[in-house]
């Protein structure tokens, strides 16, 4: 039985959202997921929490693959610069771990999980809630947690990554191979 766990992250300078799958012969199954929240305290502070708490996850599931939502463009730049250091914490836990690590666009994340790449996050929890078979809505950080390893168990098959990630996904028709794959 082929089976890889995934742990995916929605970074966030506040909340971080953690989501953890098992991925059997193509199928999806909820492992676990929850909120890293961060004290209030300044920003190195919270990163070292935010790289603290992602190792501890990875410790806890033991992940094969590692996903996280790229950096997108906000309308306040300081607000783009602490995701990205948030980020780049969540990342450097899962390379210290040696994850490989796949990034995705947020609107590739809602598109694959909920058919439309302007969901909102009330449709991402219950599409997430529905696919996952959970009792009650997850919190929307770990919901989109969860969208993005979901994202990433679309992507796979049994040869690999489909088509890859990051910003040249879903621009060509082609298949692509595993070296056309950029890693963080």
């Amino acid at each position: 039985m082929a089976s890889t766990r995934i742990l995916a992250i929605d970074p966030g300078s506040r909340v971080t959202g953690f989501g953890v799958i098992d991925v059997i012969n193509g199928k999806a199954r909820y492992v676990s997921s929850g909120c890293i929240r961060l004290p209030d305290e300044n920003l190195p502070i919270r990163l070292k929490r935010i790289f603290e708490c992602v190792s501890q996850v990875i410790e806890e599931f033991s992940p094969k693959e590692f996903a996280i939502e790229e950096v997108f463009l906000a309308k306040n730049a300081n607000s783009a610069l602490k995701l990205g250091q948030a980020r780049g914490a969540a990342i450097v836990a899962a390379a210290m771990a040696d994850l490989p690590v796949f990034e995705y666009a947020a609107r590739r994340v809602k598109q694959s999980v909920v058919g439309n790449g302007n969901a909102d996050k009330s449709q991402v929890q219950a599409m997430v809630q529905l696919l996952m078979s959970l009792e009650s809505t997850p919190q929307a950080d770990a919901a989109d947690a969860l969208a993005i390893a979901l994202c990433h168990s679309n992507t796979r098959t049994s040869d690999g990554l489909e088509y890859g990630v990051g910003k040249r996904a879903g621009r060509t028709s082609k298949r692509w191979q595993q070296s056309d794959l950029r890693k963080a």
